[in-house]
């Protein structure tokens, strides 16, 4: 009895372990620390700083740190990196040239100096004096070649009082890339004026300057060259990352599907979204979003957008915002690019108004999915209704309505969102269509579950990848059950000769 319970022991064991030898990879695997094989390809790199009289003394202090932790992560010397100063207000002050400080510790040290200016905001004419003068051979600016950087990051809160425009065009006419990180009330025209393409990857903003120094990781990353990106874990693959010089492409397990986005994985056919689906979003623009929220709503638009197969055959997206009326902001298949549609999502303005959440779900059925604005017969319609408050109108018949004609609606309700209205806009099973949380600040996570929820229906897991584990699970299986009936029948021989 004892041998028996011990052999069976041993094979439950072994069965354990081929169990979890086919559980891909990435579950429950902790990911791998970041290394210390970060260094920073030759750049020369000016910083130009708004210190004009909105910005208050110890915002200007933020402003200091985040520069400090950018430096802390570059490779600096006059072979390496070199790194410039200009301060600006209604004057332009060089702060210290490229040329002035060839060692971390130095730069540090200077950049603790820095006083702020405190008058008007010419940024113009800031980008004048580091295009001209900061990034000049003169002080410290090294002759134009492929294998150094020039870069310029513009930190503003305000809107100009000269022009930005031309200048920013000559700069990067000239090979100079150009950031523009925006606080607070900052004109968004601006920053997008300013930056360099594309403008996803160089145009950045930040409620306050309270949160600025959690830019300095992105600009740690920009400049960051390694040889392995995937031994340090500064990538986003979702199962597999595949190593290239300084740089990495991401890779799937078997019997999963990269998904455009070119970073995550999915079971169902083709990735997110690869059969015909019309998506259209229904925005809330009321006063109680505010400015800055309403750009982080934006930002969750195109995550969704980025996760999709955009095209005439594939995936169509519309666009509404509501307030107190109801505005379409683009109609299905207007736009047959996620670069597109992303342009157009950003410059979307704010409606600032009240909370016609009804309206909108009548419109959605009145005209959006409809043949004339764009609508294909037979593609799946998919509604995602996103609200930060309690609706001014009656929305059930609406909601009714559009779950009735077979459209897929997901609600996203944030802030004061009422969770009884989104349970009633949300399609069954209501658990899976509807999300809610409390802060702007963490819709991103929202994004991440919708964009595994965007999938066909039909056939949502055509997982070869799982048929393969349960056959192999069934192989084994057998197979011991063979190995413990001979097993059991050497047991058997074995106690009738010891009787």
């Amino acid at each position: 009895m004892t041998l028996l319970s011990a052999t069976s022991l041993v094979l439950c064991r072994l069965l354990l372990l081929l169990l979890l030898a086919q559980v891909p990879p990435s579950l429950g695997v902790s990911p791998q620390p970041r290394g210390h094989l970060c260094r920073t390809r030759p750049t020369d790199l000016v910083f130009v700083v708004d210190s004009s009289r909105s910005v208050r003394p110890v915002e200007f202090e933020k402003v200091k740190v985040f520069l400090s932790q950018v430096i802390e992560s570059l490779t600096v010397g006059p072979n390496a990196t070199r790194v410039g100063v200009v301060n600006y207000a209604s004057t332009v002050q060089q702060e210290f040239p490229l040329r002035a400080h060839s060692s971390k510790a130095a730069l540090l040290q200077a950049v603790r100096r820095i006083r702020p200016l405190s008058t008007g905001t010419m940024t113009g004419l800031a980008l004048q004096f580091a295009i001209t003068r900061a990034l000049s051979d003169a002080e410290g600016g090294r002759a134009r070649s492929p294998d150094i950087s020039k870069v310029v990051i513009v930190v503003t809160d305000g809107r100009p009082q000269d022009s930005v425009q031309d200048v920013s065009a000559r700069a990067r006419a000239g090979g100079i890339e150009l950031f523009a990180i925006g606080v607070g009330r900052v004109d968004k025209a601006t920053l997008r004026q300013i930056a360099s393409e594309p403008q996803d990857e160089h145009v950045d903003y930040v409620e306050s300057y309270s949160v600025i120094e959690k830019l300095s990781k992105k600009f740690q990353e920009a400049f960051c060259v390694v040889s392995d990106l995937c031994a340090t874990g500064d990538h986003d693959c979702e199962q597999v990352c595949i190593s290239s010089p300084g740089s990495y492409t991401c890779a799937c397990h078997e019997g999963f599907t990269l998904n455009s986005d070119g970073k995550t994985c999915n079971v169902c056919s083709g990735g997110g979204g690869s059969s015909a689906t019309d998506l259209v979003f229904l925005i809330d623009g009321s006063k109680s979003v505010r400015p800055e929220n309403f750009e982080l709503v934006k930002r969750f638009i195109n995550q969704i957008v980025d996760t999709l197969d955009v095209s005439d055959r594939l995936a169509q997206v519309g666009l509404v915002q509501y307030s107190s009326s109801v505005r379409q902001e683009f109609p299905l298949g207007r736009f047959h690019t996620k670069k597109d549609i992303k342009a157009a999502v950003r410059n979307m303005s704010y409606m600032e108004k009240g909370t016609m959440t009804g309206a909108a779900l009548k419109y959605l059925i009145d005209n959006s999915f409809t043949v004339s604005s764009g609508a294909r017969p037979g593609a799946q319609k998919v509604g995602i209704v996103f609200t930060d408050g309690r609706s001014q109108d009656y929305i059930n018949d609406a909601a009714r309505k559009a779950k009735d004609l077979g459209f897929k609606m997901f609600a996203v309700g944030v802030g004061n969102a009422v969770e009884d209205e989104l349970r009633e806009i949300a399609s069954e099973p209501v658990a899976e269509h509807y999300f809610y949380t409390a802060d702007f600040k963490t819709i991103n996570q929202i994004g991440k579950k919708l964009q595994k929820k965007i999938c066909v229906e039909e056939d949502p897991c055509a997982c070869e990848s799982i048929v393969k584990f349960q056959a192999k699970v069934e192989e084994m299986l057998k197979a011991l059950t063979r190995k413990l009936e001979v097993v059991s029948k050497r047991l058997s021989i074995l106690e009738n000769r010891i009787v």
